[in-house]
Parts: C-alpha cells; structure tokens; sequence
C-alpha cells in the first residue's frame, strides 16, 4: 500500500514485511568483520621475509598457512572485557579476527617456512628455491 504526498509517493509496509526486515538488519549486525592484517614483504638473497605488527596475540592464537604460491595469515586480537564501555575516552585499536593473505612473487621452499614472534612483530621467512638455468638440446628432426 502507498500513499502520495505532495507528489512523493511514501512507502508504507505491514507488519509482516516489518518483521522480515527487522529480521534481515539482525542478521547483517551479527556478522562479524574480519580487520585486514598489516605487512610488510620484502626479499633478501636467499628468503621472503614478512613481517607485521601484532601486539597482543598470543603465538597460539595466529594460524599461518601455506598453499601453492599463498602465505595465509590469521588469527585474533581478544579484547579485556573488564573495561565498561562508558569508561573510554578513546577506543582506536583493533580487536577481533583478522587475516591477510599474500601471493609471492617467486617459488619457495615450503618445509622450510619459518614463523616466530618477538616483541610483538610476526616475522616469516620463506625460503626462496634456487633458480637453475636448464639447457635444452633441440633435436633437428628433418
């Protein structure tokens, strides 16, 4: 059902489609957003090196993976729930899932991989493969 004002045509809803709604914006809140981790990668001679902040994780809350040319990191940041809301000033850290996934540029060593963490910073290294040059004999088949 609408009805017109003054040229504008309001839509009005009945009480099913209400609840449809209501239901629908309960479900979108209760989704919770992943925080996008941040790094930086860079190479030496012989190894990828990433490396992040991550204060306040403890070492088993992070999940790093490895799969084809994929570095996978996740993990979460756990929030002191003993603080009441009405009680900060200012609330600007992040605290939640998390993930970040990179693709390498060049082939690695995969049981290589090295993980660990140190004042608050995750550092991997990945060791990069050693690239051969292959000759090729080309067979003259006329």
């Amino acid at each position: 059902m609408t009805k017109k004002e003054k040229g504008k045509k309001i839509e009005t809803w009945n009480d099913e489609e209400l609840e449809n709604f209501e239901e629908e914006t309960i479900e979108e809140e209760t989704i919770e957003e992943e925080g996008e981790l941040s790094v930086d990668v860079y190479q030496d001679r012989n190894n990828i090196i990433v490396k992040s902040t991550i204060a306040g994780v403890e070492p088993e809350d992070v999940d790093v993976s490895f799969d084809n040319d994929m570095l996978t990191i996740r993990g979460k940041r756990k929030e002191d729930l003993s603080v009441d809301e009405e009680n900060y000033f200012y609330k600007e850290c992040y605290w939640g899932s998390f993930s970040r996934s990179i693709i390498l540029p060049v082939d690695i060593i995969p049981e290589k991989i090295k993980a660990t963490i140190k004042n608050g910073i995750l550092t991997i290294k990945l060791p990069k493969t050693k690239k051969r040059d292959i000759n090729i004999k080309i067979k003259d088949e006329n």
